[in-house]
């Protein structure tokens, strides 16, 4: 939904400015035109940077796994029969997030109504992700909406599979990388300061090592709220920057050029461009269409555009494996995989089989960053552990010396 602001007049001649939301320009007038015939002015309000750090996205409460299970439900639901209105508000009666039953209950309320199913969840769902939406208007145009729910039934309980391993690998590094910070901050905070105050009362020289870590902590103690203060505004400043759009394409090109990190990326885009397309033609999607959906669920910015531009290339007669030749974006596997899935008829089968592979491609490459990541990570703790010791260590063997 976006928001428009009006300046309209009634046929009495009462002129009213004001704000309304809608699906597009298009709707915005035909809801204004309700009460006031005549539009003077409407301007869509863009949102700022802040509103969309800020705003509805940020809190987002349906996931991955959520929407698999409940569109395997409306599949099974609609299935048996039952009208899809009944069968939303089913579905939301089961849900325990009060939010999400909310929205549903709405949108069974517009379905009910006579509205659109599509159209409904769009307007009273907003955080149901596009490609649910694209779906079920697929489905719902082709009259088989218990075939589109089943599809995204498969797709989210995929995605949730991909992201659970991604969480699981990563959550002893995460841990060991949070317990070294905390132990920092506890050897800096307390035992360095008695440390120091030790020896400055028996008027020792300490060594080296203990001099640095001395000077270490201090620097943070003296300096604590001007590091917070940078750390907080390079971190509010990378994130409005990565928001822009020079800062969006700067920060895709780094992350695709980096050593292995760039390689898992574009695994997993291939993985995500394979599944979404396969859940999207599958639904009954035309191709123009199903690419400009999946384009904007993709991960990267930079293959987010292109496959954006893309859809242009399909709509003046070229196939998807010419759009695709045409991009360096895309490993040369997967476009001679998409260009023998066209030119056999069976696309939708052969991304299945791409999305797979690219599944598999991913896991592995995670998981042998994730072998070499863990390693890395003892070896820093323990030159670190090793370094903090020896500093600790060193003056007390001196101690005896000037007692």
């Amino acid at each position: 939904m976006e928001t428009f602001k009006y300046y309209a007049q009634s046929v009495e001649g009462e002129r009213r400015r004001g704000v309304i939301e809608a699906y597009d320009r298009f709707d915005a007038v035909s809801k204004i035109k309700v009460n006031f015939p005549i539009v003077l002015s409407i301007e869509q309000v863009k949102k700022t940077t802040l509103d969309n750090l800020l705003g509805h996205s940020v809190g987002k409460v349906v996931t991955s796994k959520y929407l698999s299970v409940a569109c395997q439900q409306f599949a099974i639901i609609l299935k048996a029969g039952i009208p899809i209105g009944q069968c939303v508000r089913m579905i939301a009666d089961q849900t325990k997030n009060k939010q999400v039953r909310n929205e549903l209950l709405k949108a069974a309320d517009d379905i009910t109504q006579g509205n659109g199913v599509a159209k409904s969840f769009e307007k009273n769902c907003p955080d149901f992700p596009i490609t649910f939406f694209e779906t079920v208007r697929s489905g719902e145009m082709s009259g088989r909406l218990d075939r589109s729910f089943a599809s995204l039934s498969t797709f989210y309980a995929k995605s949730y599979k991909v992201n659970s391993k991604l969480k699981s690998a990563l959550a002893y590094p995460t841990f060991m990388l949070a317990l070294s910070v905390v132990v920092l901050i506890v050897i800096m905070a307390f035992v360095i300061p008695k440390l120091t105050k030790t020896f400055t009362d028996l008027g020792g020289q300490m060594p080296v090592p203990t001099r640095i870590l001395i000077a270490m902590s201090n620097f943070f103690a003296h300096n604590f709220i001007a590091i917070c203060v940078v750390i907080a505004i390079v971190v509010v400043g990378g994130i409005i920057y990565s928001h822009s759009e020079s800062g969006k394409v700067t920060v895709s090109k780094i992350q695709l050029k980096l050593p292995i990190i760039g390689r898992i990326i574009t695994y997993h885009a291939c993985e995500q461009f394979s599944d979404t397309m396969s859940s999207m033609l599958s639904s009954g999607l035309m191709i123009d269409k199903a690419l400009e959906t999946t384009s904007k669920v993709m991960s990267n910015y930079i293959i987010r555009r292109e496959i954006a531009s893309m859809v242009e290339r399909i709509q003046t007669g070229h196939t998807i494996a010419e759009s695709m030749n045409q991009s360096r974006l895309f490993p040369d596997i997967m476009k001679q995989m998409v260009s023998v899935g066209e030119a056999t008829g069976e696309l939708e089968e052969t991304l299945k089989t791409i999305g797979e592979y690219y599944t598999n491609e991913y896991d592995q490459a995670t998981a042998k960053a994730l072998a070499k990541l863990e390693p890395a990570i003892l070896v820093f703790l323990s030159v670190f552990a090793g370094f903090i010791v020896i500093s600790i260590y060193l003056p007390m063997f001196t101690v005896y010396d000037l007692m």
